[in-house]
């Protein structure tokens, strides 16, 4: 399972491909309307792996990790995300971790609508999502891994 995770995890916003520029380029908060598109990537990157699978005409166990991961990481532990509001062990495991692993990403990173923020503030955000984003489990995981997270990210930043 965690080879086919590793191979499936970099589909998890392949979704994005069909969101605008205007959208994905804005260098300020999306308005609730640009949000409401921009949260359509969860159900346009399951429907373009399912494409796929069509094109093949086969069922391949990597993409169905990666359709699990790129519908459903952006789902909360508490109900609250999307695109179906799923809630605690309703949320596919590698869901679960994916939404942990692309937080901690997305908080470490420059993106265009802000600066990246340090490990230890990006650990801590984490950490008080502990339960209400995040599977309390999986954030015991990533806080007993916290520096080979940290590891990781400077081995592969773009700096």
């Amino acid at each position: 399972m965690i080879e086919t995770l590793f191979k499936s995890a970099p589909l998890h916003d392949i979704g994005k491909v069909g969101i605008p520029d205007s959208i994905l380029l804005k260098p300020a908060k999306l308005t609730p309307e640009e949000f409401e598109i921009m949260k359509s990537h969860t159900t346009l990157g399951k429907k373009a792996i399912e494409h796929a699978e069509e094109q093949l005409g086969m069922s391949v166990a990597f993409l169905d990790v990666a359709k699990e991961i790129a519908y459903s990481h952006h789902e909360k532990w508490d109900g609250s995300g999307y695109p179906l509001g799923l809630k605690g062990n309703e949320i596919p495991i590698c869901g679960r971790l994916m939404a942990v692993a692309d937080v901690y990403d997305a908080l470490i990173a420059k993106r265009v609508y802000k600066e990246s923020f340090s490990h230890e503030k990006a650990v801590g955000i984490i950490l008080e999502g502990r339960g209400k984003h995040f599977d309390p489990d999986v954030v015991d995981a990533f806080e007993a891994l916290k520096e080979t997270f940290h590891e990781i990210a400077i081995r592969f930043s773009d700096d």
